[in-house]
């Protein structure tokens, strides 16, 4: 019996070459899979800049995040930090007084990015821009007290996403860009 075990295991000469390339092989081919594996998408999606689309957006990008497998929690902070970089661009980027009283409609440009689990949210605006980034970012602040706006919209982007920048210019625009990790996923990831 010991020696049936013993020329089951042995392995016929010049056959070790051409196993170990397999062996070599399969290891890539799973290295590969595993690289593929990563989730990779882009959307860009413009529309009015009219109050009834904030919502639309906030869908929209919902939507796109699924595949990712979000909770509820994540799900829930993406709309709202959306919902409000959204209504910024559409109240005060495009108020009435700089976009000639609604006669041209205007647009809101919402570009969205997925690299492995983190998601990148750009909403742009072509409005008059915002001359100082710093005061706009403070709680309360607000340049129409006029419509009951709380000031709190960069506050609530801040506090549900992980990174946001703002870039803008008085009539240039502004581009608020976010980031969210979504999941379970190192940042850091570790060396094969």
């Amino acid at each position: 019996m010991a020696e049936f075990k013993e020329s089951y295991h042995k392995i016929p000469d010049g056959k070790e070459k051409v196993i170990k390339r397999m062996m070599e092989t399969e290891q890539k081919i799973n290295h590969e899979i595993k690289k593929a594996s990563l989730m990779k998408n882009e959307m860009r999606i413009s529309f009015d800049a009219i109050s009834v689309n904030e919502a639309f957006a906030r869908v929209a990008v919902a939507a796109f995040v699924a595949p990712l497998n979000p909770t509820m929690e994540e799900i829930s902070d993406i709309k709202t930090a959306v919902s409000e970089a959204v209504t910024n661009a559409i109240i005060h980027g495009y108020d009435e007084e700089y976009s000639g009283k609604g006669e041209k409609k205007e647009q809101v440009y919402l570009h969205c990015k997925i690299l492995d689990d983190v998601l990148e949210v750009e909403v742009q605006d072509q409005g008059k821009g915002i001359e100082d980034i710093d005061q706009a970012m403070e709680p309360l602040f607000t340049t129409k007290p006029e419509m009951d706006r709380s000031g709190m919209g960069f506050a609530f982007m801040e506090a549900f996403m992980d990174d946001l920048e703002v870039i803008s210019e008085p009539f240039c625009g502004t581009l608020v860009r976010m980031k969210k990790k979504l999941g379970t996923i190192s940042w850091i990831k570790q060396e094969d």
